[in-house]
């Protein structure tokens, strides 16, 4: 074995900006080996002791946002690319050849007009290792957020929000921060879906009808308001905070670190991060794309991977 964690690290969509952000993140030296796995012409620039070649795509990256009447079959493309970057490292993390992976951003749409019908990362590699319980947590240094619901409309969230699945988010949580961060007893605040947390039904009762038997099964705090629940937590009383729906969550880690903030998929076998950000095709292909979140993202995937060598599963 050898003595640096290895790290899977996938270029995402060939449009946007995840193969130049990657090289920019790796030119500083990185206590890892790289396997990178994307285009051709993308991982031929990345610094890495192996590449792994899952396609040719050859047209450059940026023009990717604009509709134009080959736009699909191009979206495709790249969305095959994308998308088979992301088993390949999976594959490599369920057999043990590597010791984590690192995904750059990819575009939904594209990968779902390749075949790949999933909403986002998360819930395609919880698949693929087994149809696991996962959560998607943001992390930086003041705060960690967790989102029990993900890459869903905003009008579904009421139906799909259960105690059961606000359970289960806790449940992986908990033992992703005792696992990963070495918090013995991890607290854990839930934050409320309604204005004012409901205001004591006035403006809702999913509080007391789904989050209150949930917060009580976890003996965490809440359900508390959403204007106040992130800021207790950058104040250091609260070691995560689960959130009820991807935006509320987001904003409030986008705000509180935007740039340095990393996306970690809790409850699979192996660590699994990204950067904070999007494909970002408007400035693809500039030099304008900041690697600061990539270069995170890859810093504590290194992390990790030292301590899932040294922890047994």
């Amino acid at each position: 074995m050898s003595p640096l964690p290895r790290l899977a690290v996938t270029l995402g969509d060939p449009r946007g900006i995840g193969p130049e952000i990657t090289a920019r993140a790796l030119a500083e030296p990185l206590d890892a080996e790289i396997i990178a796995i994307g285009a051709e012409d993308q991982v031929a620039v990345i610094p890495a002791a192996r590449r792994i070649v899952v396609g040719t795509w050859g047209e450059g990256s940026g023009d990717g946002a604009e509709p134009t009447r080959a736009g699909p079959s191009r979206a495709a493309r790249a969305g095959r690319i994308a998308g088979l970057g992301v088993e390949t490292a999976a594959r490599l993390a369920l057999t043990g050849e590597v010791d984590g992976i690192v995904t750059a951003p990819l575009n939904k749409q594209a990968i779902n007009l390749a075949g790949f019908r999933w909403p986002g990362h998360t819930e395609w590699l919880a698949h693929l290792a087994g149809d696991v319980d996962v959560a998607m947590m943001l992390a930086a240094d003041q705060l960690r957020v967790v989102l029990v619901t993900t890459h869903v409309p905003l009008r579904a969230v009421p139906q799909l929000l259960t105690a059961d699945k606000i359970i289960r988010a806790g449940r992986v949580t908990a033992e992703g921060l005792r696992r990963w961060w070495g918090i013995e007893a991890p607290r854990l605040a839930v934050c409320a879906l309604n204005p004012h947390a409901g205001e004591a039904g006035l403006f809702g009762d999913e509080e007391a009808r789904i989050m209150a038997p949930a917060v009580a099964a976890l003996q965490a705090a809440g359900p508390l308001p959403a204007d106040t629940v992130f800021v207790r937590a950058m104040r250091g009383e609260f070691d995560a905070v689960l959130a009820p729906y991807h935006d509320v969550g987001m904003t409030a880690i986008k705000v509180a670190a935007f740039g340095r903030g990393v996306n970690i998929t809790l409850g699979l076998p192996f660590p699994r991060t990204s950067p904070d950000h999007g494909t970002a095709f408007d400035i693809a292909g500039r030099g304008a794309a900041d690697p600061a979140s990539m270069r995170q993202a890859l810093e504590l995937a290194a992390h990790l991977a030292r301590v899932r060598r040294q922890v047994p599963a």
